[in-house]
């Protein structure tokens, strides 16, 4: 990690980490064709608790996440490389190949 550059710039464009999750458990959750009282109920959150985090209001836990993941299906492996994806084009140019991935899970 000595050799992850911080770029200043990056961070006013970066998105917040409780968003990226959120975007990403409802993207999965409505490509599932499933409701979040479903998935709520399977992850034993209440309804309302799931659509904040959904919608990037709340920092859920690392427990909470898990629970909403295996209700989808999925695994954390599954989250963490799908929120990889997502926000991995959004790499300032310059910053190298080793600290790419570093960066693009920041």
């Amino acid at each position: 990690m000595a050799d992850l550059t911080v770029m200043p710039t990056a961070r006013a464009v970066d998105p917040l980490l409780r968003e990226v999750i959120g975007d990403t458990l409802r993207d999965a959750r409505k490509r599932q064709g499933r409701t979040l009282k479903e998935v709520a109920g399977e992850a034993g959150v209440s309804v309302t608790y799931l659509s904040e985090v959904e919608r990037g209001q709340k920092e859920a836990s690392s427990e909470v996440v898990a629970a909403v993941t295996r209700a989808l299906g999925g695994s954390m492996i599954d989250l963490l490389t799908e929120m990889t994806v997502r926000i991995a084009p959004q790499v300032p140019a310059g910053v190298g190949a080793e600290s790419a991935a570093l960066h693009a899970v920041a």
